[in-house]
């Protein structure tokens, strides 16, 4: 089985289009998208509605925080982060909004877990960043694989039964194996604002039958969207860091 995953869209059309046709190459059975489809970005209605039509080809969908922050008008959030998330709220209708409100902060198949934040407590939207934060991710549930966005930066954690997680640093597009006897973390990057220092898009390719995930980068048109940004009157570093990859 092959499973697409995409996290941290942030209304980056160009992005969100470059990676699903990549996503189109594989052919996955499963297509799985964790979460902040809006926020920061130029393009979220674009977002919104494409992220509908996949579900109703099969594909499953979770909330991010931006997802909350702009249905649910929450404001604990950086200053470009609370400016952006307005700026989208006033330009979604009220289906959008009602749509992103409804989905779940979580969801599970078969033994893979999907989270955009973390497995403990998802709606405190806490940061995977090191090995204890993993730790107590893998601690809150029994899932085999447990799937999650959010830090915008690739990461694999493996844990054997009883001890301590230990850190993987994923090389792009080189798969990984998934061990037989450990549990595994898996941070899946961003598609729409990457923060690894590769502008590139990225999203996570898992084969289940040859045991490895894939961290897959896809180049796209960053200059784009930051032009998108800048002339939608959203915060200029919004379209800087696109192209620096920070």
């Amino acid at each position: 089985m092959r499973i697409a995953i995409l996290s941290d869209i942030h209304a980056n059309r160009e992005a969100f289009d470059a990676a699903l046709e990549a996503v189109r190459g594989h052919d996955p059975d499963e297509v799985v998208l964790l979460g902040d489809l809006v926020g920061y970005g130029p393009d979220p209605v674009y977002v919104i509605e494409k992220a509908i039509d996949l579900i109703a080809r099969g594909a499953l969908c979770i909330m991010g925080n931006h997802d909350e922050a702009v249905a649910r008008n929450l404001s604990n959030m950086t200053e470009n982060a609370r400016f952006a998330a307005q700026w989208t709220r006033e330009r979604l209708a009220s289906t959008h909004l009602d749509f992103l409100a409804r989905l779940p902060l979580s969801l599970q198949s078969e033994n893979r877990l999907y989270v955009h934040a973390s497995a403990e407590r998802p709606e405190r939207w806490s940061y995977i960043r090191d090995v204890d934060a993993a730790e107590r991710c893998l601690s809150s549930t029994d899932a085999r694989f447990i799937f999650c966005g959010h830090t915008h930066v690739p990461a694999i954690y493996y844990a054997l039964p009883g001890r301590r997680p230990t850190h993987f640093q994923p090389l792009d597009n080189v798969p990984a194996p998934l061990s037989a006897l450990r549990r595994h973390l898996v941070i899946a990057g961003a598609v729409g604002q990457p923060r690894d220092g590769n502008p590139a898009a990225c999203f996570v390719l898992v084969d289940t039958q040859r045991r490895e995930v894939t961290m897959v980068r896809v180049p796209y048109d960053h200059e784009e969207t930051a032009r998108k940004i800048q002339a939608a009157g959203l915060p200029g570093w919004l379209g800087m860091r696109l192209k620096i990859g920070r």
